[in-house]
C-alpha cells in the first residue's frame, strides 16, 4: 500500500472484461510531505477520488481483486481511500482543508 497523489482521470476505449464500467486514475506515489516517490500508475477507483486528493492505494494484485470481488483478472491497482490527513510525530505534515 503506498499514499499517492491523484493527477488525472484515463479514458481508453479497451475493451477488457475487468474493467468495464471502473473508473481508471492516473496516481503518482509520494511521500507524507507531497514530494514524489515512484512511478506513475493506473489505480481502480473505490473510494470515489478526484484529481487532486491524496489518496492510499492497494497496489498488490490478489488484494485489489479481493477489493473489487474479482478473484482473477488483470486488476493490481485499486484506490481504496481518501485521506483527509497525515500526523508524523505529533505535527500534521498534510491537511486536505490547507
Amino acid at each position: 500500500m503506498f499514499l499517492g497523489q491523484v493527477i488525472g482521470t484515463v479514458v481508453s476505449p479497451v475493451q477488457a472484461e475487468d474493467l468495464d464500467g471502473r473508473k481508471q486514475l492516473l496516481v503518482r506515489p509520494i511521500q507524507p510531505d507531497g514530494t514524489t516517490s515512484g512511478r506513475v500508475r493506473i489505480a481502480i477507483d473505490i473510494a470515489g477520488a478526484g484529481e487532486g486528493d491524496r489518496v492510499l492505494v492497494m497496489d498488490e494484485g490478489n488484494s485489489g481483486r479481493q477489493l473489487i470481488d474479482q478473484p482473477v483478472g488483470s486488476i493490481k491497482t485499486v484506490v481504496v481511500g481518501v485521506v483527509d490527513y497525515v500526523e508524523i510525530e505529533g505535527e500534521l505534515a498534510y491537511d486536505h482543508r490547507d
